[in-house]
Formats: structure tokens, sequence, C-alpha cells
């Protein structure tokens, strides 16, 4: 069997490797770094994660990206075991210790037989590659770029992504600040004071503010002038000039919080996540920024608690590019234009990491259905739902996790033994769903998959987190929770019958 060529070593093209190689398709993995390093990567780890170390709430019956981590788990995703092994506290979030992630999945590939990581550059798609996923991410180098605008005959579209600071919690002045999450709230692995708080009175706020307004930032270069920044991720001083109050709307709501040292609710409050699993890093929560160096450290030192901060890490900013996929791609995630290439991650037009993993997933399940020429079901104990086949013509030989009927033991695959005279054959049952190879529309998977291939409006198209809005709406007359939990319990409902296995309990 031919290998499936993947280009970029992040969360999208390392969880596509994955899919593959439990499929039991071969595939090679090509990274640039560290041969290339990018303005934004620190490391040569695969999945690195560039800048918070967030996957968002892993709440299931309330909140699509919860939903979507679901999902994922019960799809054998490696960034959510990775994730789920290297969790750290987050109140009702999944954060995770990002070297040790970024390590466990670098470890996970490495060692996989049906995986190659190749370390180079691709300044080329190989449009002649029988099957290839441009995985590349929002840092996708210039040459690539070019080369993928030259066959689509489209503009590359960008925007621009800014990262907050990390800092060291021995320099936070734990007199003025204290450890809470908001309401309470116990999360995965947490306590329910997961999160350091830093107050501000109204008066240390105003003057954050003015300052913050006050202090320069990075400049363009002439080339990103025109591009626009993504709105889920704005820098904080651009929000800050949409109206003083904008912060305290945003990053900076006190609601859910009580200061322990006056028993006060907070006028504003800056929030700060562990950021490693030894919890000595800190990162500041949703203060992406482009301030220049030097302004950083003297406006966020204005922050009670944080007049003595130590940073690891100061924010800064970069550009991401991602294609209009509703115009370019099928329901499978191939280029109209070249079939044989397929797009996954955040080149597609997501917004997130799990979101960019996720279109990883099916990118990877989409392609081992097609180099194994067979559709069946991705996991062992619905191996015997072939009904495609004639029983006569077919019958299984399943003695568990990867051990064959003549003792051999290839990584995820099982033994077909044919009738008389046909060919035994090794393959890991496919995609789920038999010959329909999408998720349902009705599941996190499908509504985001839908979108970004069809839904939106190529004309505005613009990159998207997943969200409650990309489903298929409820008819019933419901609202608020009862709205989101039906929502959830339908789409756990039709993933596990597209799974194929629909008496099987989906409980978050």
């Amino acid at each position: 069997m031919k290998p499936v060529h993947i280009i970029g070593g992040g969360l999208a093209g390392s969880e596509a490797a994955w899919q593959l190689a439990r499929a039991g398709v071969p595939a090679i993995l090509h990274e640039m770094r560290p041969v290339r390093e990018t303005e934004a990567h620190k490391t040569g780890q695969l999945a690195e994660l560039v800048c918070s170390n967030s996957f968002r709430s892993d709440d299931s019956e309330y909140n699509a990206v919860g939903l979507l981590h679901d999902e994922m788990r019960r799809m054998d995703s490696l960034i959510m075991a990775a994730a789920d092994a290297h969790q750290v506290p987050a109140g009702g979030a999944l954060a995770v210790d990002r070297e040790g992630f970024a390590a466990a999945v670098t470890n996970a590939l490495a060692s996989e037989p049906l995986i190659t990581i190749r370390r180079e550059e691709i300044t080329a798609v190989p449009f002649e590659t029988d099957s290839v996923i441009v995985a590349t991410g929002p840092l996708t180098s210039t040459p690539l770029a070019e080369s993928i605008r030259a066959v689509t005959g489209e503009d590359a579209l960008a925007f621009f992504d800014a990262i907050a600071p990390i800092v060291h919690r021995e320099s936070i002045d734990m007199s003025k600040a204290w450890m809470q999450s908001r309401y309470d709230k116990v999360g995965p692995g947490g306590t329910g004071a997961d999160y350091i708080n830093c107050a501000m009175d109204k008066d240390q706020y105003e003057t954050f503010i003015r300052e913050l307004l006050a202090a320069p930032v990075t400049d363009f270069k002439e080339w990103e002038k025109s591009t626009p920044y993504f709105e889920g991720c704005l820098p904080i001083e651009v929000m800050a000039s949409r109206g003083i109050e904008t912060l305290r709307y945003g990053p900076m709501k006190p609601v859910g919080l009580t200061d322990p040292h006056n028993s006060r609710k907070p006028h504003a409050v800056v929030q700060l996540r562990q950021d490693n699993a030894l919890g000595t890093l800190y990162n500041m929560v949703g203060f992406q920024t482009k301030l220049k160096y030097a302004e950083q450290t003297r406006v966020l030192r204005l922050i009670p608690g944080l007049e003595k901060a130590e940073f690891a890490r100061l924010g800064g900013l970069h550009r991401n590019t991602f294609i209009n996929s509703p115009r370019l791609l099928d329901d499978q995630l191939r280029l109209k234009a070249r079939p044989n290439v397929r797009f996954a991650g955040q080149i597609t037009g997501v917004e997130g990491y799990i979101e960019s993993a996720a279109i990883g997933l099916l990118a990877g399940i989409f392609a081992a259905a097609e180099q194994q020429e067979q559709l069946p079901l991705p996991s062992r104990e619905r191996i015997e739902n072939l009904s495609e086949f004639s029983t006569s013509e077919i019958r299984l030989d399943f003695l568990g996790e990867g051990v064959l009927s003549n003792g051999e033991s290839p990584p995820h695959q099982q033994k077909l033994r044919l009738s008389e005279g046909a060919k035994p054959k090794f393959l890991r049952p496919p995609p789920p769903g038999g010959r329909n190879l999408a998720p349902p529309r009705t599941t996190a998977l499908g509504a985001l998959l839908a979108h970004i291939t069809g839904s939106a409006d190529a004309e505005t198209f613009q990159p998207m987190n997943v969200n409650f809005g990309l489903f298929p709406p409820i008819t019933e007359g419901r609202g608020g929770r009862e709205r989101k939990l039906a929502y959830t319990a339908r789409a756990k409902k039709d993933l596990a019958e597209w799974l194929g296995n629909p008496n099987k309990t989906m409980a978050a």
C-alpha cells in the first residue's frame, strides 16, 4: 500500500498521521522544524502549542468545544489522549503542560512503525503524489503558499493572531493575588481554585487602560498592513481601543470571583492559568498583545500582584494563513481542482487547537478509506459490521487487539478470512459510518466539517471556532441550558449510530 504524505507536523498533521496508522495505512509526515524555524515555534517537537495551553471547555453536555473533545476521544484521537495525560488544573477547561503534551505526541508518532517522520521543508505541494494532506497550519511558508495559490487560482487569505505573555509563578505577589476559579467551578484535574486572580479597583483599572492605549506597539511590515485580526483572539490594546469598558466585559470580567483579601467583588480581574505540570509558569488569560517588549513589561507590572513579575515569554504577533475552503474543498476535504490533495487543520479556516486537530482526524480517516478502497468501521468492537459483504463470502477471525490467527501482530490490524481461493488481506476497519464517510451534521465533527466545506458563505468566509450555531437547529421550544443539553444529547446519539454502536451509552 502506498503511503499518504502529510505536510506539517502540528496538531492536525499529527492527528491525521495517527488515524492513518490506526487504519493500517502507512504515512510519511514531513515537518520542516527544526531544519527551518518559524517566528512562533520554540522547539522541534511535533504538535507544539504556540499560543495558549488551553483546549478550552471540557464540558460535553453544555459546550460545543467540550462535545468535540468527547467525540474525538471516542474516535481514538492521539491529541486528546496526550492532552488528558498531561492536563493541568484549569477550572472547567482542559489545559495541558505544553512541553509534556508535545513530547507525548512526538514519541507516540516516532514509535509507530507505520509512520515515517521526515525533517525537511516542502516548498511546493507534490501534486503528482497519489495522496497528500496539507496540514501546514497558520504559519505556512511563503513558497508553499505560492504553490497552493498557483493551483487554486485564489489569493491566500490571512489574519493576525497574537500570543499572550507567560509569567513565572514565584514572581507573583500572592499577598495581593489569590487562587479561585469562576464560581468555584471544579474542572478536569482541578479543585475549584485553579486560576491566579489579580484584582483592580476602578482607579487602577482606568489607569491601566490609559497606559495600555498610550504604549507603542509592534510596527507592521508593508505587506501586513491590510491583514485583519481574528475577532476571537484580539490583542488587548485593540479591545481597549473600542471603549474603556470593553476589557471589563471580556478577559478582565470580574464575575464569579471574590477577593478574599477584602471580601469584595473586584471592579476588574486579570486571570492567570497554569501553563505547565510543575505549576511554575502561568499564562495571562486573554492577554494576547502586540506591545513592544519593554512597554509590555512596564504596563503589565501595573497590575496588582504583578509589580515584580518575571516573564518567561512576552506576548507577540504572528500572521495566520487560510484558504477559502467553501470554494475550494469538497466534503471529504479534497481540493476540487486536484482531488488527490486534502487540506487539514487551521489552514482550512477552523480556529482553535481542538478544531484543527478534529479536521486532521477527519482528513486521516478519509485518506485511509481511499487508500484501502474499503469503507468499514473504526473500532475493534465494530469490526463485525461489514454489511456490504455477503456472509458466505467473508467471515472475521477476531482474536483481540492486534492479534492475528497466524500469530503475527502487525500494529492496529486484523486479518480477514475470505472464501476459499480469495486472497487474505490485512486492514483495520475504516471510517465510521460504512460508506457514509462524513460524520452526521448534528455532531460537532460533522457541523464543523459542513461549515468549512460548503455551509459558510465563500464571499465572507472567516476562521470559525466550533459552536452550536453551526449545528442544525433544535426545533422544540427550548432555551438556554436546556437547548444546549438537547444539542449534545442528539449529537452523542447520532455519533453512536454513525460509529455502528447505537446501543452504547455515550455519557459525558
